[in-house]
């Protein structure tokens, strides 16, 4: 009798073991698979990484060859400074460095507070329940713009070093105060993606608290990286739809790079098929003010966290718009030296406008001043009124630019406002017998120069030298150094 005792309660014992298990076993949520994710990153191929050191070093001699001369000559940084619509979209830094043209691409999170951008980097990177894993929450956890990048080991980098670190292309973060470096962080990461790719995780929007509160400029501090950024993802979720003030001047800046923006609906899965159409229009109904393109943006619709999709979802849904949306950051990645030239050409283009229409707005100056005049009035009528002195319309004739391409007017009488107009040079007298011309140069950087690089790196036939009735080269000034 005692012996079959002792058997049922050993019987017992391992039934209720095991049911201890399973309960356990299903407190923890199921893992996502992937292989999806491995596979379109191409993150499991053991390919050697692409040797474009030659081509960076041909591109840096280009820059501070035949560009950044014209554009340090004429101050083209400070016109950005003073008009940010002056030209809309990415640009070099006021002193780019080395750092700032050789960088990886960057990918941007933007968006409220507790929508998952934490999370989203997490997954990507397969950081969840490691050492790496960045904090994440229900309540707005990030307070510091977080640059998640590759290192040997995982190393903490405060703000003040990475800024005082002129290797990396952070330095002039410098300029936005000691407060703000406070709220900068970098964070190494021994990753494979992060070999080829940065992240930048931002502080959540939250609408019902004044900027000036957060002790340092963060609209600015937000439109240089925007204007760095490759890839930006906006984030959204299903509870934070509402567009405020800080929301909206967050999309006034994001102009000109609708090209690069991703809108990602977090969390879909949370909700019923009904709910998430009702959320889908909803969130285009807040989105369509804010973004002036003719094709309405596109919005990616999925759940970025490692935790399977809820039951009833759209799975195979999800599973394909993300998909969709790691296809397009593979894509940053694998063009990365075109679109770094493709750049750097359009920095160009704009320096050169830039330095004509400076010059132009000079010779206008030095033609209407005679001896009895004022100066200051004289140069006021021009700033004032340059279509009167035909300023644009002879650069849109003589030099072939388009008008889609001259910066806003206004943007001049800032510029001009802080650099007097006495303090530059004509084009034609930028010109040495060893050196030449500097617009020469950068005109011989935009029509051959930079389209042989972009050529050089595998994209098919090289291109023929362009000739200025393509490009616009215009008038060239005559180098009065030079023997005929």
């Amino acid at each position: 009798m005692k012996g079959l005792n002792l058997l049922c309660c050993c019987v017992a014992s391992l039934l209720l073991l095991g049911t201890a298990e399973e309960v356990e076993d299903a407190s923890e949520p199921t893992k996502r698979d992937r292989s999806h994710l491995e596979n379109t990153l191409k993150l499991n191929e053991e390919k050697p990484a692409d040797d474009v050191s030659g081509v960076l070093q041909r591109l840096r001699k280009i820059y501070h060859s035949s560009i950044k001369p014209l554009e340090h000559s004429y101050r083209y940084n400070e016109l950005r400074q003073h008009e940010i619509t002056a030209y809309p979209g990415r640009t070099l830094g006021s002193s780019a460095t080395d750092g700032e043209i050789t960088s990886k691409p960057m990918v941007l999170f933007l968006g409220p507070w507790s929508v998952g951008k934490s999370s989203m980097i997490n997954y990507l990177l397969g950081l969840d329940n490691t050492p790496y894993q960045l904090y994440t929450g229900a309540e707005p956890t990030t307070s510091e713009f977080t640059v998640i990048m590759h290192g040997p080991k995982l190393k903490t980098i405060e703000g003040i070093v990475m800024a005082a670190d002129s290797a990396r292309s952070f330095s002039p973060l410098e300029k936005f105060g000691q407060n703000f470096l406070e709220k900068l962080i970098g964070i190494e990461v021994p990753h494979k993606l992060l070999e080829r790719v940065t992240f930048v995780d931002t502080p959540g929007i939250i609408e019902n608290r004044k900027q000036q509160e957060r002790g340092y400029p963060f609209n600015d501090v937000c439109q240089w990286f925007i204007d760095r950024a490759d890839l930006i993802f906006v984030v959204f979720d299903p509870t934070k739809l509402d567009v405020g003030l800080e929301l909206e001047m967050l999309f006034r800046q994001l102009k000109g790079r609708e090209s690069q923006i991703r809108i990602i609906l977090n969390k879909a899965d949370s909700l019923a098929t009904q709910e998430l159409m009702r959320v889908y229009g909803a969130l285009f109904w807040s989105l369509a003010p804010l973004i002036n393109v003719t094709e309405p943006p596109r919005v990616y619709v999925s759940s970025f966290w490692p935790h399977d999709y809820h039951p009833e979802t759209h799975r195979d849904l999800f599973l394909k718009e993300e998909i969709s949306l790691l296809e397009d950051l593979n894509q940053v990645i694998e063009n990365r030296m075109e679109n770094k030239i493709a750049f750097i050409r359009q920095h160009a283009i704009r320096v050169r406008i830039h330095a004509l229409l400076v010059d132009r707005y000079l010779q206008t100056y030095k033609d209407k001043m005679t001896f009895f005049s004022d100066g200051e009035l004289v140069f006021r009528d021009i700033v004032e009124d340059p279509d009167r002195f035909y300023i644009f319309k002879s650069i849109l004739a003589k030099t072939n630019v388009s008008k889609f391409d001259l910066p806003n007017r206004e943007a001049y009488k800032d510029f001009f406002g802080i650099n007097p107009i006495t303090s530059f040079k004509l084009l034609s007298q930028q010109c040495s017998y060893m050196g030449g011309c500097f617009l020469e140069k950068i005109e011989k950087a935009i029509t051959r120069e930079l389209p042989d690089l972009l050529g050089s790196i595998g994209l098919g036939k090289k291109p023929n030298v362009l000739s200025c009735d393509v490009t616009g080269c215009g008038e060239t000034p005559k180098n009065r150094y030079r023997k005929p």
